[in-house]
């Protein structure tokens, strides 16, 4: 429970259907050091229904595995994924502990995400609101955890949900705006690089061409993504992106849009949700970014560490350390972290 709209309601359906209900807030990261607005915020919306409320401080866990990893993959000119590797790997997996601890069978949150039977698969979903779908960041939830999934938002649209707050008598909740972006850089991250990154690292370099040649200056590799257009500081008669970073040589390539398409990538640290579909022959759906992109591919595995994906249509502005996530249908059959593409 994260003092929101979403989770406040997940809680307050599962009370409704029966469930003996325990919320858990997550002390992740705070701008201002003590600030529990957001735990008050759902403390308060748990002693209205009367259920069990734990704040649980997770903040050494959260600046070792995700801040460090966020500073760590712009350093090595890569796109991070904070959100998908905390919600795999950090806020599931702990929301699991914390259900043995204390006797918990089920664990859920409000994500917009459904869990259905597959082929023998329990498998992760779109959820019914199309604008809110969060399937594309659960990918890397293991088996184990799935089967004790529950997701009470998953069939459910963004106006449905203001609406039974606002109904049950919760009308703060009702009222809160979504969060945007990163929790702890929600707006321009490079702020927050200039204040915890090593400083030598954010030194100004060249953008070049394809052939090499100098366009201008830029105020740091770091600070740019491959795929970006806006914000280059550069004043060009045509529209020109980021199509590589070379960290060693603090250039950055720049180049037409055409030029960024790719044919094939190789993917890491990979979950195969249903193997059967990474055989080289089915047809998967590739998604490289969270909305407006989906792309028909074919995958097979190299090795227990790497995927091949051969798309079906050019795929522009594929990033390394991007999160890529494959669908069947509506439903989410595999992922992981893109290494290149070419």
């Amino acid at each position: 429970m994260s003092g929101g709209t979403d989770s406040s309601v997940a809680a307050i359906l599962l009370k409704e259907s029966g469930y003996d209900v325990t919320g858990v807030t997550f002390r992740f990261f705070e701008k201002e050091e003590g600030d529990l607005s957001s735990a008050n915020d759902a403390a308060e919306v748990a002693s209205k229904l009367g259920i069990k409320h734990i704040i649980y401080d997770a903040r050494t866990l959260f600046e070792k595995e995700i801040i460090r990893y966020f500073i760590r993959e712009y350093i090595d000119g890569r796109t991070p994924v904070p959100c998908m590797l905390c919600n795999n790997f950090i806020k599931w997996p702990l929301l699991m502990k914390i259900a043995d601890e204390n006797g918990i069978k089920k664990i859920a949150t409000g994500h917009y995400a459904r869990i259905i039977h597959y082929n023998n698969h329990l498998l992760i979903a779109k959820g019914s609101d199309p604008d809110k779908d969060q399937s594309f960041f659960l990918w890397g939830i293991s088996k184990e955890i799935r089967n004790r999934m529950l997701l009470p938002l998953g069939t459910l649209l963004k106006k449905e949900i203001r609406e039974t707050a606002q109904k049950k008598g919760f009308y703060k909740i009702a009222q809160k705006k979504d969060s945007i972006g990163v929790c702890f850089c929600p707006e321009d991250y490079r702020p927050f690089l200039r204040k915890y990154a090593d400083p030598s690292v954010l030194s100004p370099g060249f953008f070049i061409d394809e052939k090499g040649t100098i366009l201008g200056k830029h105020q740091g590799y770091p600070y740019y993504t491959v795929g970006q257009r806006r914000g280059l500081g550069l004043n060009l008669q045509q529209a020109m992106y980021v199509k590589e970073i070379r960290k060693e040589e603090n250039l950055i390539v720049l180049s037409e849009l055409k030029s960024l398409y790719k044919q094939e990538m190789i993917v890491k640290d990979y979950q195969l949700c249903a193997p059967e579909y990474f055989d080289f022959k089915h047809i998967v759906i590739c998604k490289i970014r969270y909305r407006k992109q989906a792309t028909p591919s074919i995958v097979k595995q190299i090795d227990k560490n790497y995927l091949y994906i051969k798309f079906l249509e050019p795929l522009e502005m594929v990033a390394p350390g991007q999160s890529a996530a494959f669908y069947d249908n509506d439903m989410v059959v595999g992922g992981g972290i893109i290494d290149s593409a070419s």
